[in-house]
C-alpha cells in the first residue's frame, strides 16, 4: 500500500471517529446534506425523462436505503471500529492495517458525497459513473484492508454498503449508457 503510505491523515480525521457518536454522525449528516436536493431532481423532466435500467427498483426504495441511515451509519461505526484498533493494537501490521482503511474511508467518504451533486444537480452521468466506479472499489479496498485488525467486525458492517454501491454501479452505468448523447431537458 505504498500510495496510501505517501500522506498523513490529519490529527481531527483520527480523533473524530475515537467518538462512536461522531463517527456515525458525520456521514450520516454529511449525507443528508449532499442527498437533500435530490427528490426535487428526481421528480422533474430531465430525471423522468432518462431511458431507464433494465433492472431498477422504484425510487422509493432508494429513500429506505439512503434515508434510513443504515449504511451511513454502519459505514460511521466501521471507522470507529478502525480507530479502535488502531489505538489498541500492538501488531505494526494491524495498526498499519488499520490506519491505511481510515485513510481508505475517508476517501470513499468523499467519492460518495461527490456523487449525488454530479449525478443528480450538475446532470454528468459520466463524471458520476468515473465516481462511483472509484468509490465502488475503493470501498471493497477499506472493507478488505480493515478486516483483519477489526476481527471482521468492519466486514459485517461494510459488506451491505459494498452490495449497494456494486448495484448502484450498474444503474449509474445503465443510465450513462441508454441515454449517451440525449439532450439535457432544461427546466428542473
Amino acid at each position: 500500500m505504498s500510495y496510501l503510505s505517501s500522506f498523513d491523515l490529519p490529527p481531527v480525521l483520527l480523533d473524530i471517529p475515537r467518538n462512536a457518536v461522531l463517527a456515525i454522525g458525520m456521514p450520516l449528516v454529511l449525507g443528508s446534506l449532499s442527498g437533500y436536493p435530490t427528490s426535487k431532481v428526481v421528480n422533474g423532466p430531465w430525471y423522468k425523462s432518462l431511458q431507464r435500467p433494465v433492472v431498477e427498483p422504484p425510487n422509493r426504495v432508494f429513500g429506505i436505503v439512503w434515508s434510513v441511515p443504515i449504511l451511513y451509519a454502519s459505514m460511521g461505526y466501521a471507522s470507529h471500529l478502525a480507530v479502535k484498533a488502531y489505538d489498541s493494537s500492538l501488531s505494526p501490521a494491524s495498526r498499519a492495517d488499520s490506519y491505511d482503511g481510515l485513510k481508505l474511508y475517508y476517501i470513499q467518504l468523499g467519492l460518495n458525497l461527490l456523487w449525488t451533486p454530479l449525478f443528480f444537480m450538475a446532470k454528468q452521468k459520466g463524471l458520476a459513473l468515473v465516481d462511483i466506479v472509484t468509490l465502488t472499489g475503493t470501498t471493497f479496498w477499506m472493507t478488505a484492508t480493515l478486516n483483519h485488525p477489526t476481527a471482521g467486525r468492519s466486514t459485517l458492517l461494510l459488506m451491505p454498503y459494498c452490495l449497494w454501491l456494486t448495484f448502484a454501479t450498474y444503474l449509474n452505468g445503465s443510465f450513462w449508457f441508454w441515454n449517451r448523447g440525449q439532450k439535457e431537458v432544461k427546466k428542473d
